[in-house]
């Protein structure tokens, strides 16, 4: 049975991923700091679960490991502005250091699921393909950028690295996100009966269902050729699945069960990137999944309450949270704990 290391694996991709994974006869080594609980990944035979940060990780996890998919990302423009250091050290060095403990322990094959945030600023005009110079205005779009180029860097003949330039990630996954544009909006209709869209609504914006990113990432890590793929990118989306913000939300709009309105928020978001996917699809993949029936699902869910807003569903409040407590906790905490203590010998 081949291993595989998924980092980030109790993240909002991970917890679909690794369950995909194993249907598929992987034996999975999941690693996370599991900050949203480990309840999401459910125990299977053929799981390791390690609690561990990214930052720290060592020879020894990579034995018996035949391929790497590196998840881990502190993982959006907002956590990214108000945790820099953090955004360039997990989703930059960490990644980077991965990718060389992978090839120096022997595996085989580096899968880096990168962000289409990278292209940044462009020209409203412009359709970006892999040759379109990125131009990221964000610490998180940077620190993708530069741990691109890093990683691809170390491939060689026996050591394949590829890139995988995720659009934006909407629909159901168990550590689900409300902070994602069409989760969020979705949410928002449902609760307040408005669906939110950024002024002033002319930016571009590529999607990707979440089943259609864990199949991408499946199609590159079991690809016949591993010559060809190796060292190259790939945008993952769809080219019909390319909205303005305006146009996005009222596709929203139209695909939940009752009236609902527009709602401008926001200033004008400088980032526009309107992206071309048809060199992964040159090699047989192509994405399947549509808006419409994802917002349907994601309403019915919210409708009987398998799906909660929660700080948690937030991923930069939940961040704040856990910063909040953690000073909190350091100021009072003794003796390994709060009321519960650990008594010792005592004089």
């Amino acid at each position: 049975m081949k291993r595989i290391l998924v980092t980030g694996a109790g993240g909002y991709i991970g917890t679909r991923l690794v369950p995909a994974l194993l249907d598929r006869g992987w034996a999975v080594r999941a690693v996370d700091r599991f900050f949203f609980g480990e309840e999401f990944l459910a125990d299977h035979e053929h799981l390791e679960k390690i609690r561990e940060d990214t930052r720290r990780l060592g020879a020894r996890h990579f034995e018996g490991v035949d391929a790497v998919i590196d998840l881990v990302a502190i993982s959006n423009e907002a956590c990214g502005q108000l945790f820099k250091d953090a955004t360039w050290q997990i989703n930059c060095e960490s990644r980077v250091r991965t990718a060389g403990l992978a090839k120096q322990a022997g595996v085989g094959m580096y899968l880096l699921p990168s962000s289409c945030s990278v292209y940044g600023e462009q020209d409203r005009a412009t359709i970006c393909d892999e040759a379109t110079p990125p131009r990221p205005l964000t610490a998180y779009g940077q620190a993708n950028l530069q741990a691109e180029h890093r990683a691809l860097a170390l491939a060689d003949e026996g050591f394949t690295a590829v890139v995988l330039r995720q659009a934006t990630i909407f629909g159901y996954s168990p550590r689900i996100r409300l902070d994602l544009a069409i989760n969020y909006m979705v949410h928002r209709a449902w609760r307040d009966g408005q669906v939110p869209v950024v002024r002033d609504g002319t930016q571009w914006r590529p999607f990707l269902h979440i089943d259609d990113a864990v199949a991408a990432q499946m199609f590159m890590l079991e690809h016949p050729d591993r010559r060809a793929i190796s060292g190259q990118v790939y945008n993952v989306g769809a080219n019909e699945l390319n909205y303005t913000s305006e146009a996005l939300g009222k596709l929203v709009a139209e695909s939940v069960p009752r009236d609902v309105e527009l709602e401008w928020v926001g200033d004008s978001d400088q980032r526009s990137y309107h992206v071309e996917c048809g060199k992964i699809e040159s090699l047989g993949w192509r994405a399947g999944r549509r808006i419409p029936e994802a917002v349907r699902q994601l309403w019915d869910m919210l409708e009987d309450g398998r799906i909660q807003g929660t700080p948690q569903t937030h991923t930069l409040q939940w961040y704040r949270d856990l910063a909040h407590w953690h000073k909190i906790i350091r100021k009072v905490e003794m003796y390994g704990g709060i009321l519960d203590i650990d008594a010792g010998d005592g004089e």
